[in-house]
């Protein structure tokens, strides 16, 4: 007979959306070490399984929808999800399905990572799921967190600058209806700038640059933290703030592991 200490179970569920990195840097490999570190209970829809590393990606096989939406019930039936985010989603059907599932299932956080292209510069989403994803999934969701070249492509017009991410970001929330946390880390400079733009409102959050090798999964990290943090009951400017902290935390303690130098989470 074993006597199990059951530690109070009041925990909040998120759920991630995304594909799987064979190289454990990105997707829901990055989400769940993230939820984890953060003491939240984080539970997986699995979009696509892909064959990559650091330094390339070699393929992408998407996931059939009906088999990503199986899982999405799967999950929402047995946990009360207070928050979820997503990650790459390849295809139309792909993010018409997510889209339909997660208002079935009244998801009340919906935490968008609009994955366009990996990190070694491949493409990941088909232009017609593009197009989706403006159209049904983003009206959606409270939150996107597009970095500079996301931020171009969705809000129409080239970033080379501070003034630029801020009227982004400024577009993007109010064609969308959404809170956007545009990304600046791409940007020159000592400091990296992100800027949300919430229902009017512009705020940055300027933290020092951190000389890393690598930052294959820092988006993945940072709008994995911020679901997080919102299924915590932060408000949202505190969790920008809180999840750039860790994702600088992570490049700075980042583990060489072979020739790569992936990022290590710590909350220390």
């Amino acid at each position: 007979m074993h006597n199990y200490d059951y530690v109070n179970s009041d925990v909040p569920v998120v759920l991630t959306i995304a594909s799987s990195d064979s190289g454990a840097g990105s997707g829901i490999q990055a989400d769940l070490k993230t939820f984890s570190v953060l003491n939240v209970f984080g539970t997986c829809a699995l979009t696509a399984v892909t064959a990559q590393s650091p330094s390339e990606l070699r393929g992408i096989h998407p996931v059939p929808p009906d088999v990503v939406r199986e899982q999405i019930l799967s999950v929402s039936d047995e946990f009360p999800i207070n928050a979820a985010k997503t990650g790459m989603l390849p295809t139309p059907d792909l993010v018409r399905v997510v889209s339909s599932t997660a208002e079935e299932c009244g998801i009340p956080v919906l935490v968008v990572d609009p994955r366009m292209m990996s990190s070694s510069g491949a493409r990941i989403m088909e232009p017609e799921a593009l197009d989706m994803l403006k159209e049904r999934l983003l009206p959606q969701a409270r939150v996107v967190t597009p970095n500079v070249h996301e931020a171009e492509i969705l809000a129409g017009f080239p970033i080379g600058n501070l003034e630029d991410l801020k009227k982004a970001a400024e577009r993007i929330s109010s064609q969308f209806q959404l809170a956007c946390v545009a990304t600046g880390g791409s940007l020159p400079g000592e400091e990296v700038i992100d800027v949300l733009c919430d229902e009017g409102s512009l705020h940055e959050f300027r933290h020092p640059r951190i000389a890393a090798s690598e930052t294959h999964g820092a988006g993945c990290t940072y709008s994995a933290a911020l679901t997080a943090m919102i299924a915590r009951g932060m408000l949202l400017t505190e969790a920008v703030e809180n999840s750039r902290r860790l994702v600088s935390k992570a490049l700075s303690h980042a583990w060489q592991v072979g020739k790569h130098f992936p990022l290590h989470l710590t909350v220390q």
